[in-house]
């Protein structure tokens, strides 16, 4: 494998798990294309990820917060490491959203709101369901970025046509997100274990994670439609359901391993998908020579 794969150790499985590597990369996104970046998608499109980008820095933060409450508790120097690389790796996800989200709060009105929405939502999980259920909520809402990133690396319809800066971000996060997405996961084996009790909570924390990410979501989703003037135009809404639920899927064709988190024995790494990472030395060099 290529240098960018890292020392490849094994963690708390008896998988073996790829070491993340912080990257420090700018995509200068071109802030009068937030609304239209995405042509072959169509606003309503566009809409669904820049709706998911808003949930994106202050999720990233929680889930730095909940793996690094438990870094002390890790006796592996491996799965430490990998640690360090994860939050690493989280807080460059969230500073290049950060762009991306301020590109659209300057038009889209209503964006604030739902960003700080988020944000109270995840301090008040954080504050009364405690740290054991925090992190559980990370390793439920790390499955969902996994999957959604598999389903941008697995289909390349998905980014077809869109502007060159921000479909970059999206492949480099979703690369990212690939290459650490066993790294909570093995946080709360390490410290939780895999029996009954951490099972139950496991399980707990996805059904949690999946009934309010999408209480969330889908009333956000249908306001900055609206706030876009596209909720009510019938073209939009079928290429998002095209791209989401129909014939390229982003949801649809994730729906089976979503589904797989329940087994008592899951582990990210049955998902094997690191064939994806082998892109990453020549997505740097195409970065590199195109200056982002």
């Amino acid at each position: 494998m290529t240098a960018f794969l890292g020392k490849v150790s094994a963690i708390s499985s008896s998988l073996a798990a790829i070491l993340p590597i912080r990257r420090d990369l700018r995509f200068n996104l071109p802030a009068d294309r937030v609304l239209d970046w995405h042509p072959a998608g169509g606003p309503g499109f566009a809409a669904f990820l820049n709706t998911f980008s808003l949930f994106l820095p202050v999720g990233e933060r929680f889930f730095i917060d909940s793996v690094r409450e438990y870094r002390d508790q890790i006796h592996d120097p491996e799965l430490k490491k990998a640690i360090t690389a994860f939050i690493g790796q989280e807080a460059m996800h969230g500073r290049e959203h950060e762009e991306m989200n301020d590109a659209l709060f300057a038009v889209v009105p209503i964006a604030p709101k739902i960003e700080r929405f988020v944000k109270n939502a995840l301090d008040t999980l954080g504050k009364y369901f405690g740290k054991e259920m925090s992190l559980s909520g990370t390793i439920a809402l790390e499955h969902f970025t996994a999957l959604l990133a598999d389903s941008i690396l697995r289909e390349p319809r998905l980014m077809a046509g869109a502007e060159p800066h921000y479909a970059a971000l999206w492949r480099w996060h979703a690369l990212e997100e690939t290459e650490h997405k066993a790294v909570a996961f093995d946080t709360w084996t390490a410290v939780m274990g895999r029996g009954p009790r951490a099972y139950a909570m496991r399980a707990t924390g996805m059904v949690l994670a999946t009934a309010i990410f999408w209480l969330i979501m889908m009333p956000a989703l249908l306001a900055v439609l609206r706030s876009g003037g596209h909720l009510t135009d019938l073209k939009s809404m079928r290429k998002l359901l095209k791209f989401t639920m129909g014939e390229y899927g982003i949801i649809r064709i994730q729906l089976r391993d979503y589904i797989d988190y329940f087994r008592p024995s899951f582990h990210p790494w049955d998902h094997d998908n690191r064939k994806y990472l082998l892109q990453i030395d020549d997505f740097l060099a195409e970065q590199e020579r195109l200056g982002y």
